[in-house]
């Protein structure tokens, strides 16, 4: 027997060669360390299916490096709207059409919750062109901020709102129109 590989011979079928550690150290030795009855379950059906035992701790590795490398947010958005005006540290009437008359327009996010002191980013956009961004500085345990544009007329047009988070992945975009 090559040294390198080891036999499972307890097969029904034709002996499958496997190389040393592998089988022993992803199914015995959990199911020796009181390992679950799911862990001999996946021994019994993977030990006729050696491919999908390989596939299977493949995709389990990748599921726990992309896990590791994940970083939690600092912040978890939980409202973000449109409005016409803030009062109370809330948001007055909600909507995605303005009246140019009004004179203003808000953006309200709210977060719930933030873990330690972070930024956040309002980035305002008319017709696809960045108007101004509006850094916002987020505390715990929670956080509502807003931002604002004053209007004139010719700022007839679609808009949009894009809130980022402080390593600038975007985390919502609001849209809304400016009308007559």
């Amino acid at each position: 027997m090559d040294p390198l590989q080891i036999t499972i011979s307890r097969l029904p079928k034709t002996p499958t060669k496997f190389p040393v550690g592998f089988k022993t150290l992803c199914c015995f030795y959990l199911e020796k360390n009181k390992g679950c009855t799911i862990v001999r379950a996946m021994k019994q059906f993977f030990t006729q299916k050696p491919i999908s035992l390989f596939l299977f701790f493949i995709g389990l590795g990748l599921i726990f490096i992309n896990g590791l490398s994940a970083e939690p947010s600092n912040a978890t958005l939980v409202q973000a709207v449109m409005c016409e005006a803030i009062e109370n540290f809330q948001p007055l009437n909600p909507a995605v059409v303005f009246s140019i008359s009004q004179g203003e327009v808000f953006c309200f996010s709210n977060f719930d919750p933030v873990i330690k002191k972070t930024h956040i980013f309002h980035r305002w956009y008319k017709k696809d062109k960045l108007i101004f961004t509006m850094r916002l500085t987020l505390s715990p345990p929670k956080w509502s901020s807003f931002s604002r544009v004053q209007l004139r007329e010719a700022d007839k047009g679609p808009w949009r709102v894009e809130i980022h988070a402080a390593d600038d992945s975007l985390i919502q975009t609001l849209r809304f129109s400016m009308v007559d």
